[in-house]
């Protein structure tokens, strides 16, 4: 990812446009053959050149074709023949956004492939389900990962579109009028490069599509937070139910030789602020003056580079937490133990509604009784056996068989199916 950004891999793909371009000008007669033969020949450019030029003239792109012209020679009066530098560094920054979210959505692939296998071993481990921080009801710790799968693949639907959006490019003019180059050139330039012409276009292309691209970024890496934030509620020491990988001779603290702390997991929350933030910075660029200003460009300098490459690592290191992720059964049932069966209270409301109490009346039993067990060193169903309005309605065995927990995995099948028959 780190090398897309390079320089000398954006000046190669300024070189490939300008040589497009020519080739485009010479079908017109704007060119003469051997000055194209010449700058096919001898085109290249050397990027500390460039960077020493730049410092005198403070314009990259005329750095970057003096540099160019050095290698050409006469010939090289030909190369940017009607372009303005938009034309070049706009397009040649679709080549390289593609290049790049190219490389995140194989990374997204894979996660996919990772979460799915995660989610089906562990369909049947019930975990509780927790609102607010506060015990609701059981749940497969499979559809915990199944959730992010499918969050995941609406995240890749969302960068695909993102690279739709972004493949196009623009050689119209100073103004995007075409009036000193044909849009024939356009369409050879873009068709070569593996991009659309721009429907219409300023003197550059519409920083919509940018603010798109960073904005599909944004919500991967939220997504990515999301789950990073969820194993470290999970790997707390009164939770302790699963956790991020701990190496051999990792060290958790300087000071407590004991520690195992979620460290990846809050690297990818902190990176992904980063992202977000930068995303609302590509907003910001969408409204520029008239035809164009330059105050995006200083801006994507920074916010694109620094968000793909980001969020290729993010990708990275969350597919290795949940490759060996640490998952605690045990403690997943003590925790279940620990909630003295109070997630049973609506199962239990519902059969007392079949019962043909009110349901305003059956709630005020439930709560009462939940509250005596919350508060008594017995659980709910011990409360609910003190209840005499209870006892009157239910036998000892239709109780029973209201605290069963795999009533609340019972219809889980669904989900996984769902989640085995995606791609």
């Amino acid at each position: 990812m780190k090398a897309i950004w390079e320089l000398k891999n954006k000046y190669e793909k300024w070189l490939q446009i300008e040589i497009l371009a020519a080739e485009a000008q010479a079908k017109l007669g704007n060119v003469p053959p051997e000055a194209l033969a010449q700058i096919k020949e001898k085109a290249d450019f050397d990027v500390d050149r460039a960077e020493e030029i730049e410092k005198e003239v403070r314009h990259d792109v005329i750095a970057f074709l003096t540099s160019v012209a050095e290698k050409v020679g006469p010939s090289s009066r030909y190369i940017h023949y009607g372009l303005t530098s938009s034309d070049v560094v706009d397009t040649g920054l679709s080549v390289l956004m593609k290049e790049a979210i190219e490389l995140i959505i194989e990374d997204v692939k894979q996660l996919l492939e990772i979460l799915k296998k995660k989610a089906v071993e562990y369909q049947d481990q019930p975990v509780m389900g927790r609102t607010h921080g506060v015990h609701a009801e059981p749940m497969p710790f499979g559809q915990k990962i199944a959730i992010w799968f499918f969050e995941m693949q609406r995240n890749l639907a969302r960068l695909e579109e993102a690279k739709e959006v972004i493949s196009y490019g623009k050689i119209s003019g100073a103004t995007g009028t075409y009036a000193n180059i044909h849009p024939s050139v356009e369409e050879h330039v873009c068709k070569n490069l593996g991009l659309k012409p721009a429907e219409a276009s300023s003197q550059i292309l519409q920083r919509d599509r940018h603010a798109q691209y960073m904005s599909a970024l944004a919500i991967t890496a939220g997504s990515l937070e999301k789950f990073a934030t969820e194993i470290r509620h999970l790997q707390r020491t009164e939770v302790n139910e699963a956790e991020e990988p701990f190496k051999e001779k990792q060290k958790g603290s300087s000071a407590m030789p004991h520690k195992r702390n979620p460290i990846i997991c809050e690297r990818i929350t902190g990176l992904s602020r980063v992202i977000r933030t930068n995303s609302l910075a590509a907003l910001e660029d969408i409204a520029l003056w008239h035809e164009r200003d330059i105050s995006h460009s200083s801006t994507e300098r920074v916010i694109l580079p620094d968000s793909t490459i980001l969020l290729d690592y993010m990708l990275h290191k969350f597919m290795a937490i949940m490759a060996d992720l640490v998952v605690h059964p045990e403690n997943m049932k003590a925790n279940i133990d620990k909630a003295k069966g109070l997630f049973f209270s609506q199962k239990m409301l519902l059969a007392m509604v079949e019962k043909g109490i009110s349901r305003e009346d059956s709630y005020r039993i439930v709560q009462s009784c939940a509250m005596e067990a919350r508060s008594s060193d017995y659980d709910f169903k011990q409360a609910l056996e003190n209840n005499s309005k209870v006892m009157e309605t239910f036998s000892k065995e239709e109780l029973e068989k209201i605290f069963d927990i795999s009533y609340y995995l019972k219809r889980s099948e669904i989900i996984f199916n769902r989640l085995k028959q995606s791609d």
